[in-house]
């Protein structure tokens, strides 16, 4: 995250009233104001095969890219497809299946893919350019969260973990299915239950963690937080195989990134910290609600995601720092 923040201090600073959520807070989205009733939500992602199914990756890697939109609070509209591919593999039949994976997941949430761009790559990547709708009174940023709300997560982690077993090929087949139907669950139940309940701040977990970005929203955010690790879900498998060294490279680097934003009681052993640090993909909502509004939360949820942990809270501070227990 160092380093994403020194390029990033080439890009202008941002001087528009109708630009409503930009690159200042590191948000899911960027969203933009049409009207005094409708703004329009934008995200890209797209990234190298995770799993050895090009179905599931195809899946996998559309249902990351519409997380962005439902971080936000807002409903997708149309999606433009990002592909890079080799050439001479074009008659396998590979990209049909990585893009019917795709176009599944879109159709599934009644929007369509309008185009896209390809181009000649040696290593396939995939994903969506993500068009969304919110009003702007209701958006939800990772910029509103107050002391005293509580974590709740919608996924367990270790999806980085198990795929640099997958590639290793050391992650049973049962570990992988359980890993690829959570990657592949659409985070929509988690977004209609915060808007219906009244969320004020969320973020997707990707590629920084659950660490990484939990530390990015009280940044934004003002204040701090505490995560009681023991309440932190994994996936099935997740824990030995980290325990038997599978740690991606980007795990490790996230949690040597945020030293100077964690504490850690001495209870916290080595392969927790990896774990709440692990790199993402498609991984679930983590959303800030205030008490009272717990319950409500999750009735609207009611067993529609694959988790809802309630994991730790928002608290006083120091800002941008994350105390775990």
């Amino acid at each position: 995250m160092a380093e994403l923040a020194q390029v990033l201090r080439h890009v202008l600073p941002i001087d528009d009233p109708n630009a409503l959520v930009g690159h200042s807070t590191g948000d899911d989205a960027a969203v933009y104001r049409l009207s005094d009733d409708r703004a329009l939500v934008v995200t890209a992602d797209f990234f190298t095969p995770i799993v050895d199914d090009p179905y599931d990756f195809g899946r996998i890697a559309a249902t990351n890219a519409l997380s962005d939109i439902y971080a936000m609070g807002a409903r997708p509209l149309f999606a433009l497809n990002l592909v890079g591919f080799p050439r001479t593999l074009l008659s396998e039949g590979i990209l049909d299946e990585i893009l019917r994976g795709g176009s599944d997941v879109t159709r599934s949430v009644g929007i369509p893919t309008l185009g896209g761009h390809t181009i000649d790559d040696a290593e396939p990547k995939y994903g969506l350019v993500a068009i969304g709708e919110v009003h702007p009174d209701r958006m939800i940023t990772n910029a509103a969260a107050r002391p005293g709300d509580l974590l709740v997560l919608t996924k367990p982690l270790g999806s980085g973990v198990i795929a640099t077993a997958i590639k290793k090929g050391e992650a049973s087949p049962e570990v992988v299915a359980e890993a690829v139907s959570v990657m592949a669950a659409l985070n929509d139940i988690a977004a209609e239950a915060m808007q219906s309940v009244g969320v004020r701040a969320a973020t997707d977990v990707t590629g920084f963690g659950l660490l990484g970005h939990l530390r990015g929203l009280v940044r934004a955010s003002g204040c701090g937080a505490l995560v009681r690790a023991d309440d932190v879900p994994t996936l099935a498998g997740a824990r030995a195989l980290a325990e038997a060294g599978h740690v991606p490279g980007g795990s490790a680097r996230n949690l040597e990134d945020l030293s100077d934003a964690l504490s850690f009681a001495d209870t916290v052993d080595p392969v927790t910290r990896i774990l709440l640090a692990d790199a993402q993909t498609s991984g679930g909502m983590l959303m800030c609600v205030s008490p009272d509004r717990l319950d409500a939360l999750l009735q609207k949820i009611d067993g529609r995601t694959p988790v809802a942990a309630v994991i730790g809270e928002v608290t006083e501070g120091p800002a941008g720092t994350v105390r775990v227990e």
